[in-house]
């Protein structure tokens, strides 16, 4: 069974805004649209409603998202973002995260892949990897376990993504097929 989409739990949020919040998703966008805010700057408008509004991070999110949408930004797809990551000195990159790509979405037909401003997750329950163009030479893989394997390759790590551990790949050649039993492991503690 797959957890929810991004879709739904920013519908649950904001379905249930005015109770936690004490205002409606349209009065808070009304107030960014007043505050003298760039509404295109979700960061700072997320600031301002911590900082000034006491407003937890989900809702933040939440109005932040909707003020910029109102402002007439629309999200990125998913290759937008891949193409943003892997451009310039990242480009080199691409192939690694192409190879990733195949061998995650391969796993089984409910993996389904996100977009982030500085990584791809990829998701079935729950994200399970996550990819990010870390240095121009350097693809690093946050995977997240309940329990990781054994493998020199692994280093405990909080990011990316919503990992455990992390390895770092450097080229196409580094994806082995130890690199391969990794990423299943991942994929199967996180159904």
């Amino acid at each position: 069974m797959r957890g929810k989409s991004p879709k739904d739990m920013m519908q649950a949020v904001t379905a249930s805004m005015q109770e936690r919040t004490g205002k409606t998703l349209e009065e808070w966008v009304t107030l960014v649209q007043s505050s003298g805010l760039d509404a295109l700057d979700q960061g700072a408008v997320r600031r301002w409603l911590k900082t000034t509004h006491g407003v937890l991070q989900n809702s933040q999110w939440a109005i932040a998202d909707a003020a910029a949408r109102a402002a007439g930004w629309t999200a990125p797809t998913i290759d937008e973002y891949v193409s943003q990551q892997y451009d310039g000195a990242k480009a080199a990159l691409r192939p690694v995260y192409e190879r990733l790509h195949a061998l995650l979405t391969a796993l089984g037909p409910d993996v389904v892949v996100e977009g982030r401003a500085t990584y791809i997750p990829f998701v079935r329950a729950r994200q399970f990897a996550a990819v990010a163009a870390a240095t121009k030479s350097r693809v690093d893989v946050g995977l997240r376990y309940t329990k990781a394997p054994r493998s020199t390759l692994l280093v405990e790590a909080a990011a990316p993504g919503q990992a455990t551990h992390k390895l770092s790949l450097q080229a196409v050649s580094d994806i082995t097929a130890e690199v391969e039993q990794l990423l299943r492991a991942a994929y199967e503690q996180n159904g």
